[in-house]
């Protein structure tokens, strides 16, 4: 059991709309707050080009413009926050337990949101070769491919940034996209000498015997050609929610989607869940961010065994 000093009031799994009010409102309970976010530049918002419509704008702006005024604000008002990839949690004690690559945070609380840009495999060979060469985290999974060709699959700022990881170890780290232009094609890591753009190509198959061997792919022109590489790193969004990380560890549904109560409360006490990851029927920003302040002020209460729950305290 870790000491006192490095529990946290709130864990919050997710750092888009959502996950950022609850922090808001968290840490303006004064409530110890972490967000755990895998990439302050992924998420539906942080992909959207103009929002107009979110109450208080007096001019659109672009989703991460927006994402980035509510990460400041939580981190004014006391939020730590982390850009970790969770990758396991452990939810049966009093305590729980929220695992990361490089260390492990202890919570009171946990709210997840982490959204519904999850998907299934779609690309032949992904499902059969996942965990054997196919992989949707670069900083989980890099040091495998140490002196290896290996390729990133997607054109977000995200994948670009992974495809720096996995430069540190692979001796050749291809990023392959269908579109002729990546999100952020000015970031410094492309400027690696041992990162190669493959732009205007679709993977159709990911092939081998026991292990990833080579990829198929079709140019733009359908020209079909092959590449020999070990590793796929695949970073192409959906609309499921993003569970992976709770390997069975809360109910979800048959979708994925995680049940909550009017309350953002899970089937576990001291659980939450808000936002896209809950499948509520309006998808939108506005509703995730008033998720995320419920969320925040059921955590309160649990953390109080208070009867009501408190609505502000600024007075």
């Amino acid at each position: 059991m870790q000491e006192t000093t490095n529990i946290y009031d709130v864990i919050i799994i997710g750092g888009g709309p959502a996950g950022l009010t609850a922090a808001q409102y968290a840490s303006r309970a004064k409530l110890r707050t972490v967000i755990l976010d895998k990439s302050a530049t992924a998420g539906a918002l942080a992909y959207s080009s103009r929002i107009e419509n979110y109450p208080g704008l007096t001019m659109p702006v672009p989703g991460k413009e927006l994402l980035d005024t509510m990460r400041r604000q939580a981190i004014e008002f006391g939020a730590e926050y982390k850009e970790k990839q969770v990758v396991g949690i452990n939810l049966l004690s009093d305590i729980k337990e929220v695992n990361t690559i490089d260390r492990s945070y202890f919570g009171k609380t946990v709210i997840i949101a982490t959204g519904s840009m999850g998907r299934k495999p779609s690309i032949k060979g992904e499902g059969k070769f996942l965990g054997r060469g196919v992989s949707y985290c670069a900083i989980c999974d890099a040091a495998f491919f140490k002196g290896k060709k290996v390729c990133v699959v997607g054109d977000s700022e995200e994948a670009i940034k992974e495809a720096g990881v996995l430069a540190r170890f692979a001796d050749m780290v291809y990023i392959i996209s269908s579109s002729s232009k990546l999100k952020g094609d000015d970031h410094p890591v492309l400027k690696e000498s041992n990162i190669k753009l493959m732009l205007g190509y679709v993977i159709i198959s990911i092939e081998g015997e026991e292990t990833v061997e080579k990829i198929r792919m079709v140019n733009s022109e359908n020209v079909e050609t092959e590449l020999a590489l070990s590793g796929v790193f695949i970073y192409l969004h959906g609309n499921k929610p993003v569970i992976d990380f709770l390997a069975g560890a809360i109910e979800t549904g048959d979708d994925g989607c995680i049940p909550v109560n009017c309350m953002m409360e899970t089937s576990i006490p001291g659980v939450f869940a808000a936002g896209d990851v809950t499948c509520t029927e309006v998808r939108q920003v506005v509703i995730a961010a008033s998720q995320g302040c419920i969320a925040a002020l059921s955590a309160d209460k649990y953390i109080g065994k208070r009867r009501r729950y408190k609505m502000d305290w600024g007075k």
